[in-house]
């Protein structure tokens, strides 16, 4: 969301992850009982459960225009943005994230984060997040969900700042999805994604050695480079409005507020 460098490849394959050399359980059968002669009984098969699935109007959850990937006043012009965040704007109690011209050219645009929150959720390798949203094809609309990563023990940003862009959306190519993970560097256009006006389901595997994305059930890419085994970000949800680079037009003049819809989101975790 805040580095616009070219998503880099195609996807991978559907099955990025090294195969484990123990036998599987058979899925219709559950955990093979029997023991193994050499490590003893088998285990059952890891368990996930839901870790973070609060509403956005939570303030122990969510931070309002709060984030450190923005500079203090709220403003990022520099990465092609008209927007500015800031406390008094959040998202509507049914996750409409929206953005408003104001006088002075700029528009005051909600978003959250739970990075300032007292929760202070934070993602982990492993982690899945589900959402379900719907976007519009308005020109100058700029709906994301990604994550921002706190620095590192030595006090230096983690590679990429942690970011892993669940979803970029521009209205140019309106069923197309922009995929990006910047701590590995790996992206994936994923056109013919989504329709605009109609909800779909997200769903991101944040994996150590690849981060996965599907939509409505279907696999669109899978990076094969992951986010590694130390990484840590907080989700971010938002609204930007482009300033016209990278082939993005501005809202036209006419158009006086932008929005796009996030009704749910949850991350589960592997439990083993």
């Amino acid at each position: 969301m805040n580095d616009r460098r070219r998503p880099a490849s195609p996807a991978h394959g559907n099955d990025p992850f090294p195969h484990d050399p123990q036998p599987q359980p058979d899925p219709r059968t559950g955990p093979d009982p029997r023991p193994d002669p050499v490590r003893g009984p088998r285990l059952p098969a890891p368990r996930t459960a839901v870790v973070f699935d609060a509403p956005f109007t939570d303030r122990r959850a969510w931070a309002v225009g709060r984030t450190s990937a923005y500079p203090p006043d709220g403003t990022n012009p520099g990465d092609n943005k008209l927007d500015r965040i800031g406390p008094a704007y959040a998202p509507t109690a049914d996750g409409v994230f929206r953005a408003r011209r104001a006088p002075d050219g700029l528009w005051n645009a909600d978003l959250v984060s739970t990075e300032y929150a007292p929760g202070g959720f934070e993602l982990l390798p492993g982690d899945d997040l589900t959402a379900t949203c719907l976007v519009h094809d308005v020109q100058g609309a700029w709906p994301a969900l990604w994550t921002w990563g706190r620095d590192s023990g030595s006090g230096r940003p983690q590679p990429g700042h942690g970011e892993v862009d669940a979803f970029e959306y521009h209205p140019a190519n309106p069923r197309m999805l922009e995929l990006t993970n910047h701590v590995r560097p790996a992206g994936h256009y994923a056109d013919d994604a989504v329709v605009p006006g109609r909800p779909f389901t997200l769903r991101v595997h944040f994996g150590a050695t690849s981060v996965q994305w599907w939509v409505d059930g279907r696999q669109v890419f899978a990076d094969g480079t992951g986010v590694g085994p130390h990484w840590r970000a907080w989700p971010v949800v938002g609204i930007s409005v482009s300033a016209g680079g990278y082939g993005h037009l501005p809202p036209a003049p006419g158009t006086r507020e932008l929005e796009w819809q996030c009704s749910a989101l949850s991350v589960s975790r592997t439990s083993n």
